[in-house]
């Protein structure tokens, strides 16, 4: 994806994060009769006033969380479902005193947590804590008061506890409801439970920390903020349990798996969609009542069905969850009255409708929720069968292959069904133009609007016209220019302008990824436009922004520099088609890896335009990029220094917005350039290939890929390419670097001995362990040149190389490094 919304879905942020899962209880419990009764009895729970306690120096840890309530008042909830589930540490006239340590395990977590705590081992302070939990946490800490001698009871401070805390307590718990809620359900809980505090520090104000055993990352420390009038969410440090990283505890495993999708779907008139979904699904290792889908905030499921019964569905309606949700789906539990069997399959049916196509004026639509206007668990792999019915004036695209399509009346009725699985289907439709392109085997569908989207119809603009100049004659007064002011409105862009070379484009960039990665899933490719400047890749469906279809010259004045030329006209379409194989074939695990998918197919976009427009080309882009990177950002220091690739979406925390697009599309694209300079044309593409052999619809991390590239390191370096990794992709920093050298003996003896130095600002901004190779270009005066690389640290250290000639120039190949040469 281009210029928008990362292509694939991201983890959730902090209170929502987690609930997109499907969680259980300890054992067997006695619940209420429905999920709503029991959520209404979570978000009515209050404080026990019998249950307050004064405590001191009592310790809890849940694995790398420690808390310490030093000296305060510490009350307990209610039980719910016979489960206390909550509780509030707080002083009474007196402010209470309670400490956090975190300690993030790995050196870029450690500068995360210092970019925010101004510290990289957190050892915070504060004075009041609201928690809510599923863990049994309240009961291990009564347990160690009572044993430890760390409290004793105080029930006349309860009452006074309890009216204070409860608003608090209240608002925290309908944030968490849905989540609790399917703890309570199901008849096991992976994990043990959830632990969420919320913590008030005088210093660095609430913060928030999480234990989430359904996380790839069950550590979390956050803080809600509010940046320019919108809420967004900092993730201080994020990072797996210690039981986790030392095996003790396996991984979560998804409670379900959905094999495949049949959706009956119906666009009325006035565009407003309705439709069933049916998802055959598989329960995993343990039993479940509760099962989670997102679907768009568009939209509303009227009614569910689980093997043809009904189903109760409860809908997130949090005004704070929904705020802290990155992916603008509402969530739904459907749960069933009993637990359904490990290894089960079912099928569920979800009766869905709401308006996620939007009416932009001239005949053009665009489909709001391109990912989300179905229920969807997760993005995982499935078979998808297909069908509309929708105005016959309207043209409808969606992936898969033809099952049937005829006109009903005034309707149209089509049914694809796709031959292999795909992660997500999508459609679009409007009154579009169609050209298609047929080649080896491969079909391009190019659909483009015939009207055009009135946000892109220039705007009146005042000429000023200047009269003659008349001559000044002796008494001839006030003689001179008039002029004249004219309101005119240039001539309206071509919609459809672009639309054959667009065609032209992703059919050839089609073969030549082909050839490269091996044939696409799908033989046919469909590309549609969508409003603004963004692009998404589909299987077998792109969306292309409506710029990438008008001649460059009728675009708007703010993208007509060469470099967003080149990137309408070239990248975003080579991009899309590269998704086809990054993302759609090969999947990764978690929004660490998400930039494998967005940089490669950056990458791949530049290796077309290396070949559609020569080597030039390709290293004009890397040059901009590098600009990019190593550019100003408003949070100080460079965009690239603001946080390593593996962060994802956790460096749109940035104030820029831009940050993220730049450092996984950008620096991506340097990291797999510099990788392909190091392992050499043909081994780098044996790599590409056998990535999409060996991982096809299935799930790639970044220690996967490091894996693969070290088979394809000629000579064989575990060290050299663990360094790479480490180096830019789970840090951060553009070394500086100054060459000295020398050389001694005649030919065919000479010795070249020299040093590359770090610049002063590259030792201070580089950790002590970074270690890169750096490309040295060895040039001799006929005309030969060689490659060695150097490896640099934060000491220097010295090289020697035996040649067989004297060199003429000894200079860093900056075309194969993000490093600079000072």
């Amino acid at each position: 994806m281009t210029r928008g919304k990362p292509h694939l879905s991201r983890p959730v942020l902090c209170l929502t994060g987690i609930l997109l899962a499907v969680l259980g209880a300890h054992g067997q419990r006695q619940s209420p009769i429905t999920a709503s009764e029991l959520s209404q009895a979570i978000r009515n729970s209050t404080l026990d006033p019998d249950q307050c306690y004064l405590v001191r120096d009592l310790a809890f840890y849940r694995d790398d969380i420690k808390l310490y309530f030093n000296d305060g008042y510490l009350i307990f909830s209610k039980p719910v479902a016979g489960e206390r589930l909550s509780a509030v540490f707080a002083g009474s006239e007196e402010v209470a005193d309670g400490e956090i340590l975190l300690l993030p395990p790995r050196p870029d977590e450690r500068k995360s947590l210092a970019k925010y705590a101004k510290t990289p081992n957190l050892d915070e302070h504060f004075t009041t804590a609201v928690m809510t939990f599923t863990d049994g946490s309240a009961r291990a800490l009564m347990d160690e008061i009572a044993a430890g001698g760390r409290g004793r009871p105080v029930p006349e401070m309860g009452p006074a506890m309890a009216e204070r805390w409860n608003p608090v307590l209240a608002n925290l718990n309908d944030s968490l409801t849905q989540r609790t809620v399917a703890d309570l359900l199901a008849p096991v809980r992976p994990g043990g439970g959830f632990l969420f505090a919320a913590l008030q520090s005088e210093r660095v104000g609430t913060l928030d920390v999480m234990y989430d055993p359904l996380s790839d990352d069950q550590i979390m420390l956050g803080q809600l903020v509010e940046r320019n009038g919108w809420v967004a969410y900092d993730v201080w440090t994020s990072f797996p349990a210690r039981a986790v990283r030392l095996g003790s505890t396996p991984a979560y495993e998804r409670p379900f798996l959905v094999s495949s999708y049949v959706i009956s779907a119906s666009v009325d008139e006035n565009l407003r969609l309705t439709a069933v979904t049916k998802a055959r699904i598989t329960v995993g290792k343990n039993p479940i009542r509760a099962l989670a889908f997102g679907i768009s905030r568009a939209e509303k499921i009227t009614a569910g069905r689980m093997d043809g019964l009904n189903v109760e569905l409860s809908v997130q309606e949090s005004a704070r969850g929904r705020a802290l949700r990155v992916d603008e789906n509402d969530l739904v539990l459907a749960v069933v009255p009993e637990s359904l069997a490990p290894g089960s399959t079912h099928e569920i049916e979800f009766e869905h409708e709401g308006a996620v196509i939007g009416d932009r004026g001239s005949g053009v639509y665009s489909v709001g929720a391109r990912a989300n206007w179905y229920p969807r668990a997760a993005l995982e792999f499935s078979e998808y069968d297909l069908e509309f019915r929708y105005p016959k004036d309207l043209t409808l695209v969606t992936p898969g292959e033809v099952v049937e399509d005829h006109t009903d009346g005034e309707w149209h009725v089509t049914r694809r069904r796709t031959p292999v699985p795909i992660r997500i289907a999508g459609f679009n439709l409007g009154h579009y133009a169609r050209t298609t392109n047929v080649t080896a085997g491969l079909t391009v569908d190019v659909y483009g609007n015939r009207g055009l989207d009135p946000a892109l119809r220039p705007q009146p603009r005042a000429t000023v016209v200047a009269g003659p100049i008349r001559p000044l004659y002796r008494g001839t007064p006030n003689a001179g220019q008039q002029t004249t002011t004219i309101i005119q409105t240039p001539p309206a862009p071509d919609p459809l302008g672009r639309m054959e070379a667009v065609a032209a484009d992703v059919a050839e960039s089609l073969q030549f990824f082909s050839s490269l990665f091996g044939p696409p899933p799908l033989k046919t490719l469909t590309v549609s436009p969508m409003p603004g400047t963004a692009g998404q890749g589909f299987p077998g469906l792109i969306y292309l922004s409506t710029l990438s279809y008008i001649e460059e010259r009728q675009r708007p004045q703010n993208v007509q520099d060469s470099r967003q030329k080149t990137f309408f006209s070239d990248l975003m379409v080579a991009h899309e088609v590269a998704h086809q194989w990054w993302g759609n074939v090969v999947a990764v695990e978690s929004y660490q890896d998400e930039w494998i998918v967005e940089g490669l197919a950056h990458y791949s976009a530049l290796l077309w335009l290396e070949k559609k427009r020569g080597a030039g080309a390709l290293q004009a882009e890397l040059n901009e990029f590098r600009r990019d990177l190593l550019m100003e950002s408003l949070d100080g220091g460079t965009v690239e220094s603001f946080g390593p690739l593996m962060w994802g979406y956790r460096l749109e925390s940035a104030r820029d917005p831009e940050t993220w697009r730049l450092i996984t599309y950008e620096k991506g694209a340097w990291v797999y350039h510099m990788l392909h300079q190091r392992l050499g044309d043909k081994a780098f593409l044996g790599m590409l290939a056998e990535l999409r052999r060996r991982f096809e619809y299935k799930i790639l991390t970044t220690r996967d890929l490091q894996n693969l590239a070290k088979e394809f390191l000629k000579p064989a370096s575990d060290e050299a390419m663990d360094s790479f990794f480490d180096s830019w992709v789970r840090s951060t920093g553009v070394p500086a670097v100054r060459l000295r050298y020398s050389t001694t003996g005649r030919a065919p003896n000479v010795r070249l001995t020299g040093t590359l130095e770090l610049s002063a600002d590259s030792q201070q901004s580089l950790s002590t362990e970074y270690s890169i190779e750096i490309p040295v270009e060895i040039q001799y005066g006929n005309a030969e040149r060689q490659v060695e690389w150097v490896k640099i640290g934060s000491q220097t250290q010295p090289f020697s190389l035996q040649l067989r000639q004297t060199p003429t120039r000894v200079a860093l190949l900056n075309g194969a490094t993000l490093a600079t040469e000072r």
